[in-house]
């Protein structure tokens, strides 16, 4: 079991963790939280497939240190030697929390009764919650995510979903014929729909008011490309990490019959961007 780098806590203090795969940290997720103590820690499951909150991300949405089990490495063993590995590494573990559909050891024969059988400490059991009589689950923020309805994935969310790029260069288009973008190469986290989006954008910590692109450039080269336009912004150091939260869709992705057409349109979206944040903020 590896601890988080963010968060430094002797395991030997720990009196209560929460179990659970844990990708989003979504408001389901967070339910989970409420009911640790003020020793409490997060045990997150890793299966290798977390795309909304990839494992070094997921820190900054929890105040309890993270440690995280590879799946593979645990998979094999039965209930009662599961629960003997969490009693070995936190000794003092009084509360163990988790999600209705929990389970684990061999086969994920073992649920939620079972745990309450073999910890000699209180199980807490959360009932699923909903969102608008909406399931939360990952599963169903990724469906909703893949069909561009980011309002709904961030109500689910409880946030507004966020990504991480490394800037990269573009194409060159946008600063001399349109409008200058900051071009982004994103690779561990799953991308929504093609099309343009309301977003905010981080930069060296500061938030801006942008307008986000992302999808193959079917009217130019037909690559595929993460770019942002930040509003009303000469953003001059291309060096920054950059974090991109994406707010509201505005249109899917389309080809255009020439630039002319296509530099049209992407004025009327940024000023549409430029209304929502007006009415909005």
């Amino acid at each position: 079991m590896k601890k988080s780098s963010s968060i430094l806590v002797n395991k030997n203090t720990i009196t209560s963790i929460a179990i659970g795969g844990f990708d989003g940290m979504h408001v389901a997720h967070q339910e989970l939280f409420k009911n640790l103590d003020e020793h409490g820690a997060i045990v997150s499951i890793e299966s290798g497939y977390a795309n909304l909150t990839p494992k070094r991300y997921r820190q900054e949405y929890s105040i309890y240190p993270i440690y995280y089990y590879v799946l593979d490495s645990i998979k094999h063993l039965e209930g009662d030697l599961f629960v003997k590995l969490l009693n070995e590494e936190f000794p003092k573990l009084k509360k163990i929390v988790v999600g209705y559909d929990f389970c684990f050891g061999k086969n994920r024969k073992y649920c939620t009764e079972k745990l309450k059988e073999l910890f000699d400490g209180v199980v807490v059991v959360i009932d699923e919650i909903k969102v608008e009589n909406i399931p939360v689950h990952s599963r169903v923020i990724r469906e909703y995510l893949k069909d561009g309805d980011i309002q709904m994935a961030n109500k689910l969310l409880g946030k507004e979903y966020k990504i991480y790029g490394q800037q990269i260069t573009g194409q060159g288009l946008g600063a001399k014929n349109f409008v200058p973008t900051i071009n982004l190469k994103v690779k561990e986290f799953l991308l929504p729909k093609e099309g343009v989006y309301i977003t905010k954008t981080i930069l060296d910590n500061k938030e801006y008011n942008s307008i986000t692109f992302l999808g193959h450039r079917v009217t130019t080269d037909g690559s595929y490309a993460v770019e942002t336009h930040i509003l009303d912004e000469e953003i001059k150091d291309n060096n920054y990490t950059t974090q991109i939260k994406f707010i509201k869709k505005i249109r899917d992705n389309q080809k255009f019959e020439s630039f002319e057409e296509l530099k049209n349109q992407i004025l009327k979206d940024i000023n549409l961007t430029k209304d929502y944040f007006i009415n909005i903020y």
